[in-house]
């Protein structure tokens, strides 16, 4: 929970760096949320039928829209690429494999133009 906390503290920082552990967490604690929610939605009856978007989960999520974007952003950085890379998923298919390996890919050693390495800080 600290790393999902940490990203909504930087709501929207977008300089810097993200560790993979910082990304990967607020990811799956943010799936765990919209799942939960799409659950109270489904029972509650404010799941659209036409869009599949309930109202709960619909507020949720564009309530971390900016967070997400950032985090992203910051772990691109991490691998030493600049946030306009997160484009790169609106090539079909090929875009969003590339985007991903970049997301699981190690971060750059050392010091970088976004500045220092987060597994190497304290």
């Amino acid at each position: 929970m600290y790393w999902y906390l940490k990203v909504l503290r930087q709501y929207a920082d977008f300089s810097g760096r993200a560790s993979r552990r910082e990304y990967w967490m607020f990811v799956l604690i943010n799936t765990i949320i919209l799942i939960i929610l799409e659950f109270i939605d489904f029972k509650m009856g404010t799941l659209s039928n036409g869009i599949e978007v309930g109202f709960l989960s619909g507020i949720y999520s564009l309530a971390v829209f900016i967070p997400s974007l950032a985090v992203s952003i910051r772990r691109l950085h991490d691998v030493g690429k600049s946030g306009w890379f997160l484009l790169i998923s609106l090539i079909p298919v090929i875009g969003s494999i590339w985007l991903l390996i970049l997301y699981i890919k190690d971060s750059a050693p050392g010091n970088n133009v976004f500045g220092p390495n987060p597994n190497e800080t304290t």
